[in-house]
C-alpha cells in the first residue's frame, strides 16, 4: 500500500471519519493497517503502518496515549485511528495538542463501520490504484521496445524517451556535462557532488528529489539518467519504467553522444573561425582551439565547402537541410574516410576537404554533386542548399581567401544563372575579376565582338548564338555540344564554321575562346541585373 494519509481519507468509508490534529502530517505515506490489540503494540510497529484502535488500552492514562503517539511518531507510524463511543466520547485535550505538536495525524474513526470495513475500503482503492498505475507502466514499456527498434535521430531522441516515460529527464555525460536537461533544477543543481558512484541512487535535495541511474556500456558508466518524478510515492515497478528508459539511453548513447560532441566541437570550432573571419582572431588562435579539441587543421593542402540555405527558410527547415548535407558527407561512402572538418557558422557549414584526396580543382565538385544528388534533389526548391568549392590551398592563411571564394561564387552563381546546387569557384573566376566592369562597357564589348552575327535574321542569329554559347560552356567540347543541342555533330561543326567567318574567330585560338567566354559571361550578368549585395538571400556572419 502507498497513500499519503490524505488520500486515505478520501477512501470510503474512512472518508466518513475526520482528522482531528496532526494535520501538518497528511503527507505521511501509509504501507499497512493494523489494529491495537497489546500494550505493546508499538515494540512490533512498522515503519508507513497505521493503527486503529478503541482506546481501550490508554482510556484511563492520558500521559500514557501521549507516551503512546510519541513512539508511534518515532518508529515512524502514519498516525493513529480512534474509534470513540465506547470508552472516549471525544479524545482529550492534551492528546489532540501533543498530536498537533509532532504533525502526527490522528483521525476519529466513524463509529457506524468496523474495522475491518475500512480497511477492506483502503485495500479495495489501493489496488485499483496499483492496477492502473501497471497498465499505464506497461503501455509504457510497450512504446519504450517499439522506439527502441527505431529510434529518432539526435534532435528528438530525449524528447521522445521525455515523452513517453511522462516524467521530467535529464542526462550528464560521462565527464560530468550536462548532455540534455528537461528537468526543473539548474545545471549547477544536478552535478552537486559530482562525480558520482555507478549505482542507483534516490537523491533528496532542498529543491526536490530524483532518481539518478547509471548508464552502462558494458562495463564502463557512459553517463547518468536521472528522473524526476513528483513527490508521490513510487511504486517498485514504476522504478523498473526508469531502468528499462535507462537501459535504452545506455544502448544509444554512443551514438547519441558522438552526434552530440560533433554538433558540439562543430559550434566551438564555429566561433572560433567567425573571430578570425571577422579580424578579431588569429588564425594561430583557430589552430590551437582546434588542437584542444584534438583535431589538426592544414596538415595538407586544402579545399573549403561552404553549404548555405535561404534566408527566408524557417530555422527547423533550414536545420534539416544542412543537417541532412552534413551527415552525406560525413558517412558517403565515397567521403567518409576522409578527414573532413565543420565549422557551424551563422551562413551554414563551412568544410575543410582535403585536397590531396582528389586531383584537380574540379574535382571535388563533381564528387559533392554526384554523392549528394538524391539528398538535395528530395528538397524543396525554396530551400535546397546551395554548396560553393573553393579553389585548393596549401597555407593556413589562405582560409580567408577560400571563404571569400565560396561567398563570391554563390553570390556570381545567381548573377550569371548557374543553375546547379554545386558550384566549383573557377566555373565565375572570370565573373570574379570582371564584376565590376560598368555595365555599359559590357554592353560595348558584346556588339563589338558579335555585331556581325546580330545583324544576321533574328531567328537565325539567336540560333547561331545558342550554338556558340553551348560551345563556349562546353569548353570548346564538339561532340558535348551537338549533345546537349540535339542535332548530329557535322551539323554542328558546319554551324561553328559559319560562325567563326562571320566574327573572324579561330576556335583553336585560346585567345578567341577566352573573347568569347566574356561576351556570354556579360550578356548573362547584364540579362539577370542582379546588383544586390546578397542576391541568395544567404546569412551573413
Amino acid at each position: 500500500m502507498h497513500l499519503t494519509v490524505e488520500q486515505a481519507l478520501s477512501v470510503y468509508p474512512l472518508s466518513e471519519g475526520k482528522l482531528v490534529a496532526g494535520r501538518s502530517g497528511m503527507n505521511r505515506i501509509v504501507k499497512s493497517v493494523n489494529v491495537m490489540d497489546a500494550p505493546d503494540i508499538t515494540d512490533w510497529i512498522k515503519d508507513g503502518e497505521m493503527l486503529f484502535t478503541t482506546a481501550y488500552l490508554i482510556k484511563d492514562s492520558p500521559d500514557d496515549a501521549i507516551a503512546l503517539l510519541r513512539k508511534l511518531n518515532q518508529r515512524g507510524s502514519a498516525g493513529l485511528g480512534i474509534k470513540l463511543g465506547r470508552f472516549w466520547p471525544d479524545v482529550p485535550q492534551p492528546i489532540l495538542e501533543e498530536a498537533d505538536r509532532l504533525a502526527f495525524p490522528l483521525i476519529e474513526l466513524p463509529f457506524q463501520f468496523t474495522f475491518s470495513d475500512q480497511m477492506n475500503g483502503l485495500f479495495h482503492a489501493e489496488m485499483q490504484k496499483s492496477t492502473k498505475v501497471l497498465h499505464n507502466v506497461l503501455d509504457k514499456q510497450k512504446k519504450l521496445m517499439q522506439f527502441a527498434l527505431r529510434p529518432d535521430h539526435i534532435s528528438n531522441f530525449f524528447h521522445t524517451i521525455l515523452g513517453i516515460v511522462g516524467y521530467p529527464l535529464a542526462v550528464v555525460g560521462s565527464r560530468g556535462h550536462l548532455v540534455f536537461n528537461a528537468t526543473p533544477f539548474s545545471e549547477m543543481q544536478l552535478l552537486r557532488g559530482w562525480p558520482w558512484k555507478d549505482h542507483c541512487q534516490w537523491v533528496h535535495t532542498e529543491e526536490g528529489r530524483y532518481y539518478r541511474i547509471p548508464l552502462t556500456d558494458r562495463e564502463d558508466c557512459a553517463g547518468y539518467a536521472i528522473f524526476c518524478p513528483p513527490d508521490t510515492p513510487l511504486m517498485k515497478v514504476e522504478e523498473g519504467l526508469f531502468l528499462q528508459a535507462a537501459e535504452i539511453i545506455s544502448h544509444h548513447m554512443g551514438f547519441i553522444y558522438k552526434e552530440y560532441m560533433d554538433h558540439s566541437v562543430q559550434t566551438d570550432l564555429g566561433s572560433l573561425l567567425v573571430r578570425y573571419l571577422k579580424g578579431t582572431g588569429s588564425i594561430g588562435a583557430l589552430t590551437d582551439g582546434a588542437e584542444r579539441l584534438g583535431i589538426r587543421l592544414f596538415s595538407e593542402s586544402y579545399q573549403c565547402v561552404l553549404t548555405t540555405v535561404p534566408e527566408n527558410t524557417p530555422d527547423n527547415v533550414r536545420e534539416k537541410a544542412l543537417r541532412d548535407v552534413r551527415e552525406e558527407m560525413q558517412y558517403h561512402p565515397e567521403m567518409k574516410e576522409w578527414n573532413v572538418v565543420h565549422f557551424c557558422i551563422r551562413e551554414g557549414i563551412l568544410s575543410l576537404f582535403p585536397a590531396e584526396s582528389f586531383p584537380g580543382n574540379g574535382r571535388l565538385q563533381a564528387l559533392l554533386a554526384g554523392a549528394l544528388h538524391s539528398v538535395l534533389g528530395s528538397m524543396p526548391e525554396g530551400s535546397r542548399p546551395r554548396i560553393a568549392v573553393s579553389n585548393k590551398k596549401r597555407e593556413p592563411e589562405g582560409l580567408a581567401d577560400a571563404y571569400r571564394e565560396c561567398r563570391d561564387t554563390l553570390r556570381l552563381a545567381v548573377k550569371l544563372g548557374v543553375p546547379d546546387d554545386v558550384i566549383q569557384y573557377e566555373t565565375v573566376e572570370l565573373a570574379c575579376l570582371f564584376q565590376h566592369v560598368p555595365p555599359g562597357k559590357m554592353q560595348s564589348y558584346c556588339r563589338e565582338v558579335l555585331e556581325p552575327l546580330l545583324a544576321k535574321d533574328p531567328d537565325y542569329s539567336q540560333e547561331m548564338l545558342r550554338t556558340l554559347e553551348t560551345f563556349v560552356e562546353n569548353d570548346g567540347q564538339l561532340s558535348e555540344t551537338a549533345k546537349q543541342l540535339y542535332i548530329h555533330r557535322n551539323t554542328a561543326a558546319y554551324r561553328l564554321e559559319k560562325i567563326g567567318e562571320m566574327l573572324g574567330v579561330d576556335f583553336k585560338n585560346i585567345s578567341d575562346l577566352l573573347r568569347l567566354k566574356l561576351v556570354f559571361m556579360f550578356r548573362q550578368m547584364l540579362k539577370t541585373g542582379a546588383q544586390t549585395e546578397n542576391p541568395l538571400g544567404v546569412r551573413n556572419l
